[in-house]
């Protein structure tokens, strides 16, 4: 009886140390409902994590969590280079023509001509309603298959509580 118990609790064990993201945090769900709608949206596509944090959480200090949010979630952000600053996935494909302050895409011809210092201002175009929409679906739909394949690989209680039934029993039956 030890070892089903032994068993059952490594195999819980397991099941626990591989979470999907989405289940490790119970508010991980919101939180990338969160980043995926500030960096569609903001002006500038790429920012570091405290400016990031800033942005979504009002609190710098929360630069960490979300910089584990960014990590855990490829599917969504990217880290630069130098693994400092935060982009979202599907901003990046477009090209850097968006003048923040003018709040319009350049021509190449423009951008071409603008001084170094205003090309600084220059971002990737924000994300339509419906892409950004896309994206929260696919989250949603990302943390409802997580939670099913959580709950299809707890069969092996039932069946373990019926074996351990079975085994007792026996047991019961060989002893008295």
């Amino acid at each position: 009886m030890k070892q089903v118990r032994s068993l059952i609790n490594n195999l819980w064990r397991r099941e626990d140390t591989t979470l999907s993201p989405y289940l490790a945090d119970p508010q991980r769900l919101s939180d990338v409902i969160a980043a995926i709608q500030a960096m569609a949206t903001y002006k500038f596509y790429k920012l570091s994590f405290e400016e990031w944090a800033d942005r979504m959480s009002a609190d710098k200090s929360q630069a960490g969590k979300w910089k584990v949010v960014f990590l855990e979630h490829p599917e969504f952000f990217r880290l630069d280079s130098a693994r400092v600053r935060a982009s979202l996935v599907w901003r990046r494909q477009f090209p850097k023509r968006y003048d923040v302050d003018e709040e319009r895409v350049l021509t190449a011809a423009e951008y071409r001509i603008l001084p170094l210092e205003q090309q600084a201002r220059v971002s990737r175009v924000p994300l339509s309603p419906s892409d950004i929409k896309a994206l929260v679906d696919t989250a949603v739909n990302l943390h409802s298959r997580a939670l099913e394949h959580r709950k299809d690989k707890r069969w092996w209680v039932a069946l373990a509580g019926a074996a351990g039934g079975l085994l007792g029993s026996v047991i019961g039956t060989l002893v008295g």
